[in-house]
C-alpha cells in the first residue's frame, strides 16, 4: 500500500513488466530459441550462396555470355528468395512478439485493476511518460509479483 498524499496516482514501467515478469521472461525465451534455429538454417543457405557466388565468378572466363548471365540470374533469384525468406521471419517473429503480449496485458489488466481498487489509486500512467516521480509511486515490481503468482509461462 503507498502511504503518503499523493497516494491516488502511481506509475508503472509497461516495458520492465513485460521483460521481466516470467511469462515475459518465457516469451523472450521462445522467441530467442526460434531465431536462433532460424539463423543457423539462414547461415547454411547463405553459404551455399557465397559458394555458389565464388563458383560462377571463377567460372566468369570459361563460360559464354549467355550461359553466364543465365547463371547469374539464376543465382540473383536465389539470393532473392533468401532475403525474402529473412524478411518475412523477422516479420513472423514481430507478429508472435506483439500477439503475446497483447495475451499477457489482457492478463495484466485485472490484475492491475484489483491492486488501483485495493489501494484507492485513482490514476496509473506509464513510467516512459513520467519526467521525475517519487520511487514510492512506481508500482511495477509490485505488479510483476502479482503477475508471476498468477500465470508463469503462456503456449506460445
Amino acid at each position: 500500500m503507498i502511504n503518503n498524499s499523493f497516494a491516488e496516482i502511481a506509475y508503472i514501467d509497461m516495458n520492465y513488466l513485460l521483460n521481466k515478469s516470467e511469462v515475459g521472461k518465457s516469451l523472450n525465451t521462445y522467441i530467442d530459441e526460434m531465431r536462433n534455429k532460424k539463423q543457423i538454417e539462414l547461415k547454411e543457405i547463405e553459404d551455399k550462396l557465397i559458394k555458389k557466388e565464388k563458383l560462377l565468378i571463377s567460372q566468369q572466363n570459361i563460360l559464354n555470355k549467355d550461359e553466364f548471365e543465365k547463371k547469374l540470374n539464376i543465382l540473383s533469384v536465389e539470393v532473392n528468395e533468401y532475403r525474402s525468406d529473412k524478411n518475412s521471419f523477422k516479420e513472423e517473429l514481430n507478429n508472435i512478439k506483439i500477439k503475446n503480449s497483447k495475451k499477457i496485458l489482457q492478463i495484466l489488466n485485472p490484475i492491475i485493476t484489483k491492486y488501483v481498487e485495493e489501494n484507492s489509486i485513482s490514476l496509473v500512467l506509464p513510467k516512459k511518460n513520467i519526467i521525475v516521480g517519487k520511487k514510492n509511486l512506481e508500482i511495477t515490481d509490485k505488479i510483476i509479483k502479482l503477475l508471476n503468482e498468477k500465470v508463469k509461462t503462456l503456449n506460445f
